[in-house]
């Protein structure tokens, strides 16, 4: 594989048009109407969105096709999807949801088995999970999904964990810019940043923050919030909370 020109599934994608925030928007807009070449001209229009994503996977010893074929896959379901009146980048939803296509692949092909009955437990846990997280606007317990499945907490606990591939904490998730969202970025930690410094000295240092400064970490590392809370409810994106929240660490450190 090589940059700029690749084939893949018999598509030369350095001809593939690139198209640009509002374009989408536009498109979604018509296939919200039933307009089907709109349709096919969004995903056309973010192919090359699928090829980024596949790098990632490209030293698994997998196929490309396949796994093009399959990150094509997570790209419609991020179309059908994708709702135009929230304040988000079409790229911010897709990419999440073509690396989960992925990943699902990879697992449903993966050397180590696991068993049928364990996957069909796993299944059903993260559907009732989303089932919770909708009726309740928050996200589940693994008590509840156990209580409402009439499991054993333990036998939902060893099921979602025998389906998840391990995966590192400083893998990117997202990327606009410069401002780059790792994994560790999206969970919640109430302890890791604010071990290397002194109560008091903090107190000091955080005088010469701003008042969104502030708020971010208290949020995050007072509340244990994780980033997409934090964004949610300040009203700006995670990227933005991202770089803030290392914006004033930094300010902190060098205090």
């Amino acid at each position: 594989m090589q940059w700029g020109k690749v084939e893949i599934t018999g598509i030369n994608t350095s001809e593939l048009k690139v198209l640009k925030e509002q374009e989408k928007i536009e498109l979604l807009k018509k296939i919200k109407d039933g307009d089907k070449k709109a349709r096919e001209q969004l995903i056309e229009g973010n192919l090359r969105l699928v090829l980024s994503v596949i790098q990632r996977f490209t030293n698994r010893g997998e196929n490309l096709d396949d796994l093009f074929q399959v990150g094509c896959i997570g790209l419609i379901k991020a179309i059908d999807n994708f709702d135009i009146t929230l304040n988000v980048r079409f790229s911010t939803y897709a990419v999440p949801m073509i690396i989960g296509e992925i990943r699902r692949y990879l697992r449903d092909n993966n050397s180590i088995r696991v068993s049928r009955s364990m996957r069909d437990t796993a299944y059903h846990a993260m559907q009732m999970r989303e089932e919770i997280q909708n009726e309740l606007n928050r996200e589940a317990t693994i008590e509840e999904i156990a209580e409402r499945l009439n499991l054993p907490v333990s036998q939902v606990v060893i099921a979602i964990e025998a389906i998840v591939e391990p995966i590192s904490l400083y893998e990117p998730v997202y990327a606009d810019g410069g401002d780059t969202i790792y994994v560790m970025d999206q969970i919640s930690d109430r302890s890791t940043e604010s071990d290397w410094i002194d109560e008091l000295l903090m107190k000091e240092a955080i005088k010469n923050l701003s008042p969104r400064e502030k708020r971010i970490l208290n949020m995050r590392f007072m509340q244990g919030k994780t980033q997409m809370e934090v964004a949610n409810e300040v009203g700006i994106s995670q990227a933005q909370v991202s770089r803030l929240e290392k914006g004033a660490i930094k300010k902190i450190k060098d205090h």
